[in-house]
């Protein structure tokens, strides 16, 4: 464990149990949010490859236009 979490969870140690938990569920929440997100990066490597060949081709066939932030 590093330094700083230590000196985070000695902090929150001194917290009432009542925020101690609300934190704790946060963290878990967060570490599941987390998994959950790269979980779904790993599964989805071929769609996003498939997508960005998709949209070379279209860019090479001349399909597509430089994007312009005052014209959104």
């Amino acid at each position: 464990m590093t330094h700083l979490l230590e000196h985070a969870f000695q902090e929150v140690a001194q917290l009432s149990t009542t925020q101690q938990d609300e934190i704790a569920v946060w963290i878990l929440a967060e570490l599941e949010s987390e998994n959950r997100w790269d979980q779904l990066f790993a599964s989805s490597q071929d769609l996003l490859a498939e997508l960005a060949a998709e949209a070379l081709t279209e860019h090479r066939a001349r399909r597509t236009q430089i994007l312009d932030p005052d014209r959104l």
